[in-house]
Parts: C-alpha cells; structure tokens; sequence
C-alpha cells in the first residue's frame, strides 16, 4: 500500500496539481481508504493525531527561519542589478583572452549562484543579461546556452544555499534517527554549517572542471569562440569600476559564509546579516526604491509560501507513509539489496535523479530524503557525503534534457534566441561534467569531509 502510495501521487503531480495539495490530499485519501476498507491493512487512525504537533514543529523550526532571508537576499541581489554591473566589469576585464566573455559568465555566475542560492533565479538572470551578449559577439549558441544553464544550477551546491540549508535540517533529524536504531542514545549531530562546509571544495573543483573543458574546446575548436576584442585600457576608473562591482558581492558572502563556517552565528542569524547587507549594497547603489521593496516582499513571501506549505503536505505524507509500513519496506529492499551499502546508495541516487525530472529540489528534500536517509545512514555512510552528493545529484537532474528544470528555465526566457535543440546538446558536456564529480566525490570522499573536520573537529 505504501508503494502504491508513492506511485498515485508521482502520477497525480505529473497532471499538474499542486505539489503540496497533492502529498497532502493523496496521503489523507489513502489513510481513509485503509482504515475504513482495511485494503491491504488497517491504517491506524490514532497516528494522524500528531500531525498538530509535527506541523507546529515545522512552523517553529529556527534553522528553517532562513530560508525567507536567504530568499530575501537573493532577490533583493536579482532586483539592484548587482550581477549585472559584475559582468559588465568582468567582460571588459577578459575581453582581451579567447572565450573571455564565458569565462566572466562562469565567474558571475557563480558568485550570483552564492547570493541568491536560486536556481530559477540564476538561470533567468543570467540568461536575460549574458546570452544576448555571447551571441551577438560569435560565441556558439548551443555551448553559450549549456554554459548559462550549468553555471545557473551551481546554486544547489556553493553555500550559502536554501537546497543545504533544507538538507541541513532534513539530514539532522534523520541522522539522529539512524543512531537511535543502532542503539546510540547519545547521537552525534549533522549542522547546516557542516554541510556548507563539505560543499566548498566540490563546488570550486565543479566550477574548476567547467573552465578545463572551455579550454580545451579553445583549443580543439576554436571556431566555436570569436577572436579576442581590443584590451581594455587598465586605468584608475576601470579598476575603481571593476571593485566597485566586485567587492561588495564577495564581502556579502564572506560575511554570511564566513560567520557560519567560524562559528560566530547560526545559519539564521548569518541569513538575517545576508538580508541587511543585501538591502545595504542596494541602497549604496541606489537600485533600490519603494515598489523595488514591494517586488521584494511579495516574491520571498510566495516563495516562503511555497517551502512551508511544501514541508506540511510532506510531513503528513510521510506519517502516512510511515503508517502504512513504508518504512519497514523501504528497509527490507535495501537489507536485501546486491552490493550492500553500495547497491543501495546507487540506487537510492537513480531513484532521486529521476524524480528530479518531475519534482522540484524542495519536494524532494521533504519527501524522498526522510524516507531513505536513516536507512543509509545506520548503514555506516557520512551524513555529510550523503548531502552533497544528494544535491549534486538533483543539480546533474535539473540539467538533463529533455525535463530538466534549468532548461525550461533559459527556454522560457530566450525562446527566440536559442532552439531547444541547441539547448540540449549545449547541456549534454555539462552533465557529463558533473556525473564525473560524482565519480570523484565517490571515490574521494574526502573531498566532502576533510574542510568540516579542520573547521569543526
């Protein structure tokens, strides 16, 4: 019944209904079904009774406090044309190097990914301001467009985050749980400030393995990139120009990361220093006005929305779920999986690689990962690796043609510049790129864990 539960309700999101409607709606129906008719056994009804205190715990959860500022941050960023202005220093900055405009794209992009830690945000941004450019410069349009879309999904792993943060909290709980079941009653904790540490080094050597490929599409075909423009001259106005769109960026996220990862506040606290900041560098710019500030409010509110009632519509999903003998299933498949540990992390990631093509990040967190996490965590793996690899995982999903989220993204947003074609062979090297970090964290994990054990301990 908890399986057929799971596949009623993929089914009724691919109609098109509303994500949190559907997991709440579809879990209820089939709690009544079981318990009045008994099909395939009795739900017990008593179990819905803690849902009260489950959801005030979702709604009084500080960590998840961050999320609206982190959001604010963000499209306080989007709003004063903060990334716009970096790349209009950047291009003049590279125009002088063969693909020096990708480059700049590559750069900006990943500090707006840092800012906004949006995906949709990222992409759309990125794609209204740089493709235009690349375009009608010579640049490729089917690599110019990849390159858009996989700098765009780099908000799922460079901190700080929203995709860790949720993760940060979802893993908590669930390693927690996980030692419980081995009999540890003094369990060890995961924090969001772990997970943004391990996600540093895979997403600079991720970035990293971006700028080897462009060179070595410079060098192999290098008609895809247009000749170099005449170099800029390097005078005290350019340089004035070039850190005053660079700095106040970098300081931001220094000061959000830099206080989490150093412990001098939580990730709420940071997020809320990130929010001022954000509003500060508006300000300073002047590109920030009343009906800005209204624009602001009303899309972090939506999307604030949009996380919590998402969160309350999984929590009753999966006390149904757990009600109707989901869990002790899920944990038989896995105990009795080939390959072990192994075997039953493949194909936990195949599975949650899928989904992403039909659920977005969030749903996901909410859903997929309480269910599996503590099974794989009393299987002995780090909660920490489990993370990243788990966000690196739906960050390959939302780049894959022909469903993933960042494309529709860009298509939605260029549809007159680009095909869909084009699009998708841009994206293909990319995934590549990324299906190989996989292979190396997997085989490397240390790249994930060594930073949060010389910070941390």
């Amino acid at each position: 019944m908890a399986i057929v539960l799971f596949i009623v309700v993929c089914l009724v999101l691919m109609l098109g209904y509303p994500v949190a409607l559907t997991l709440a709606g579809v879990a209820l129906l089939f709690a009544g079904v079981s318990s009045l008719f008994g099909v395939f056994g009795v739900f017990d009804t008593s179990l819905l009774g803690v849902l009260p205190n489950r959801l005030y715990g979702v709604i009084n959860n500080p960590i998840l406090m961050a999320v609206p500022l982190f959001v604010f941050m963000g499209v306080v960023l989007e709003k004063s044309k903060v990334a716009e202005q970096l790349l209009t220093s950047m291009a003049e900055l590279f125009g002088q190097f063969r693909g020096g405009l990708i480059f700049s794209v590559f750069f900006v992009g990943m500090l707006l990914a840092a800012s906004t830690g949006i995906v949709g945000a990222t992409v759309v941004t990125m794609g209204l301001m740089s493709l235009p450019s690349l375009l009608k410069r010579g640049y490729d349009p089917a690599f110019s467009a990849g390159a858009i879309c996989a700098t765009g999904t780099l908000g799922q792993i460079i901190p700080p985050s929203i995709a860790l943060v949720l993760l940060g909290d979802v893993l908590s709980n669930a390693y927690q749980q996980a030692q419980l079941q081995m009999g540890i009653f003094s369990p060890k904790s995961v924090s969001v400030g772990d997970l943004f540490a391990g996600a540093l080094l895979p997403g600079l050597l991720l970035l990293v393995l971006y700028c080897l490929y462009t060179l070595l599409l410079i060098r192999f075909k290098p008609e895809q990139f247009p000749e170099p423009g005449e170099p800029r001259r390097v005078d005290l106005a350019f340089i004035l120009q070039t850190l005053g769109a660079l700095v106040p960026p970098l300081l931001l996220i220094f000061m959000v990361l830099g206080s989490i990862l150093f412990g001098v506040a939580t990730p709420t606290e940071a997020a809320s220093v990130g929010a001022f900041g954000a509003l500060l560098i508006a300000l300073i710019k002047r590109q920030m006005s009343v009906s800005i500030l209204k624009q602001v409010m009303i899309n972090t509110t939506k999307i604030t929305s949009m996380v919590f009632l998402i969160l309350i519509g999984a929590s009753i999903f999966s006390l149904v779920f757990r009600g109707l003998g989901g869990d002790e299933l899920i944990h038989q498949i896995f105990s009795n999986m080939p390959g072990g540990v192994i075997g039953a992390t493949i194909l936990v990631m195949l599975v949650i690689f899928l989904l992403g093509f039909i659920l977005d990040f969030i749903e996901i967190t909410f859903v997929v990962v309480p269910l599996v996490a503590p099974i794989l965590l009393s299987m002995g793996l780090d909660p920490i690796w489990l993370g990243i690899m788990i966000a690196v995982n739906l960050q390959t999903s939302f780049l894959t043609p022909p469903f993933g989220f960042a494309l529709f993204y860009l298509r939605g947003v260029t549809k007159d510049l680009v095909t869909s074609g084009q699009i998708y062979r841009g994206v293909i090297p990319f995934v590549v790129i990324q299906l190989l970090l996989m292979l190396i964290l997997s085989v490397w994990p240390g790249l994930v864990t060594w930073l949060p054990s010389v910070i941390y301990g």
